[in-house]
C-alpha cells in the first residue's frame, strides 16, 4: 500500500519548467529513490510535497488524501540547505525544534537522548552549535529531522558532509527506521547509495520523469550483453557469436573472463557453445550494472535524444 502518491505535477517559473506531469508511488514502510542530475527539479518536488510552495497542477496525497499544511507534523524533512541556529546549545535547540512540531519539553528529551545514543552521541547536550563540524551539525540536523517520530522522512542529498564511518552509521539507522514502519524518501545525484539502500526509485532529468520502479525489475530490465566466467582452459577468441573483453589466470588453469555477446543469444545458448568448445564453466553470470551505470545511460539518452 502506498503511503504517498504524486500525481501529475507541474510546476514552472519564468521562462523555466520545472516539473513537467510528474507522477510517482511511494509504496510505505519503504526506501524511497528520487534521483537526478542538479537542477533536474528533485528539490522543487520535495518542496512541493512539505507544502513549502504550491505546484501549478496536479495532486500529493499522503495516505490516500489530498495533503494539506496541517500534514506537515507528520513529515520530517533534511533540506539540502542545512540550516541550525549556531548560538544556541543543541539540547536548547532541540528542545525548540521539538515544541515546533508539537512535542513536550519530556517527549522532545526522551526522543533526543535516544538518538544521541543511536548516533553515538550521547554527551553532545552541552555543546554549543558554532563548535561543531559540519558532520557533526549533519548529525544534529539528522536528529532534529526525526525528532517527532514522523511516518515520512524526507532527505536531500543526506550524505554529503559525512565522512565513511558516520555515513554507514546513517544508512543502518535508515534501515532500522524502515524496518519500524516508516517511510524514507532521499533525493541524491549519488548512486552508491541507491545500490545499497533503495527498494523503490524514481528518475527525474529535465523536470521530466524517465524511470521509476522496483530497484531489482530496473536493474534486471537493463541487464547488459556482458558474462562473467569462471572456468577451465582458455577461451578462443576467434569462437562465434562473442568477444573476450578480459582474460586472466587466477590459478593454474582457472580463468576469469568477460565476454560480450556480438549476436543476441540466450544465456543457455552461451553456455552450450563454450561447452561445446572443451570450456569447462566453474562460474556463469551475466553482468547486472549498478544504479550508476544505469544514471549515466539514461541521462546520456536523454542529452542525445535532446
Amino acid at each position: 500500500m502506498d503511503l504517498l502518491n504524486v500525481k501529475n505535477i507541474c510546476k514552472s517559473y519564468v521562462n523555466h519548467r520545472a516539473l513537467d506531469n510528474i507522477s510517482i508511488d511511494i509504496p510505505r514502510s519503504s526506501i524511497f529513490g528520487l534521483l537526478g542530475p542538479n537542477g533536474a527539479g528533485k528539490t522543487t518536488l520535495i518542496r512541493i510535497i512539505n507544502q513549502i510552495i504550491n505546484q501549478d497542477s496536479g495532486q500529493i496525497l499522503l495516505h490516500g488524501i489530498n495533503i494539506n499544511y496541517d500534514d506537515i507534523r507528520k513529515i520530517g524533512y533534511m533540506p539540502e540547505e542545512r540550516g541550525l541556529y549556531k548560538k544556541m546549545k543543541i539540547g536548547d535547540f532541540l528542545l525548540f525544534m521539538g515544541k515546533l512540531k508539537g512535542l513536550s519539553r519530556s517527549e522532545s528529551i526522551n526522543s533526543a537522548r535516544d538518538w544521541f545514543n543511536n548516533l553515538e552521541v550521547s554527551n553532545w547536550w552541552n555543546k554549543n552549535i558554532e563548535d561543531l563540524s559540519k558532520g557533526m551539525s549533519q548529525k544534529v540536523q539528522f536528529i532534529s529531522t526525526v525528532l517527532h517520530n514522523p511516518d515520512l522522512i524526507i532527505l536531500d542529498e543526506p550524505f554529503s558532509g559525512f565522512d565513511p564511518v558516520n555515513a554507514n552509521l546513517i544508512k543502518k539507522n535508515l534501515l532500522r527506521l524502515k524496518d519500524e514502519g516508516k517511510t524514507i524518501i532521499f533525493s541524491t545525484h549519488r548512486m552508491e547509495s541507491v545500490d545499497e539502500l533503495c527498494d523503490n526509485l524514481a528518475m527525474i532529468d529535465k523536470s521530466k520523469k524517465i524511470l521509476s520502479g522496483k530497484i531489482n525489475d530496473i536493474k534486471s530490465a537493463y541487464k547488459s550483453d556482458i558474462y562473467k566466467i569462471k572456468h577451465l582452459n582458455k577461451i578462443d577468441d576467434k569462437i562465434s557469436n562473442f568477444s573476450v573483453i578480459d582474460s586472466k589466470i587466477v590459478f593454474d588453469n582457472i580463468y576469469e573472463s568477460e565476454i560480450k555477446l556480438t549476436k543476441k543469444i540466450s544465456s543457455n545458448d552461451l553456455l552450450r557453445l563454450l561447452l561445446s568448445n572443451s570450456i569447462e564453466i566453474l562460474e556463469f553470470k551475466q553482468k547486472t550494472p549498478n544504479m550508476n551505470d544505469i544514471f549515466i545511460m539514461k541521462v546520456e539518452e536523454g542529452n542525445n535524444n535532446g
